[in-house]
């Protein structure tokens, strides 16, 4: 199939932004210009795919951000710093409560306001994947699925934020960033690692130490 038909129509693939053409007898790159031939792809314009990033960076960002919100300034009926050093309590946090409830919603409000603006993706990514994987591991218990008439129970809600907060430490922040001209959003994998080991690490610390 060629790239249009006899109408002169050009194919959806070859419009699509992901379509890459090629003189067929070119061949691979040679290796000293492979560097600047993967930059030069990775600063293209890619359809919808940078949008789809946005979208998921605001509603991760702007959903934990506000959960900060409510434990630092209590806005949005939240509980506050007192209430959130209690209710850790009744989960098991047996020491310096308070102070985790600062680390937590202040981490929180940071990280989300990052990824929103895509700015340190990885860090910001991670940090929140550390808080969503506490949560789940504290609420497994309870059961997947939330219930309505038992209030914090059900981890799915922190699972899919975790999930989303996981696929943007590989996918990097997309072009709509402030990362745009990054080396981990250029190449997001291995910082994507290194962020989901630092994750990883932060949580083995929080309860180890607070629990």
């Amino acid at each position: 199939m060629t790239q249009g038909d006899e109408y002169a129509r050009p194919s959806l693939f070859t419009e699509s932004g992901y379509f890459d053409p090629q003189d067929p007898g070119a061949g691979l790159p040679d290796p000293e210009d492979r560097l600047a031939y993967d930059d030069d792809r990775a600063a293209r314009w890619h359809g919808g795919l940078d949008f789809g990033l946005l979208i998921l960076r605001i509603v991760l960002g702007g959903a934990l951000g506000a959960h900060g919100l409510q434990k630092v300034f209590g806005l949005f009926s939240g509980p506050g710093i007192a209430e959130f050093a209690r209710i850790l309590a009744a989960h098991g946090y047996t020491s310096q409560t308070t102070a985790l409830s600062w680390v937590a919603g202040v981490t929180e409000i940071v990280a989300g306001g990052l990824l929103v603006l895509g700015l340190f993706t990885p860090a910001a990514a991670g940090a929140l994947l550390a808080i969503t994987a506490n949560v789940v591991y504290l609420e497994y218990r309870a059961g997947f699925f939330l219930d309505s008439n038992a209030a914090g129970s059900g981890f799915e809600y922190h699972l899919v934020l975790g999930g989303i907060a996981l696929a943007l430490l590989f996918t990097g922040p997309g072009r709509i960033s402030l990362d745009v001209n990054t080396p981990w959003r250029r190449r997001p994998v291995p910082f994507g690692f290194v962020g989901f080991v630092l994750a990883a690490g932060a949580m083995a610390i929080v309860l180890s130490l607070f629990r």
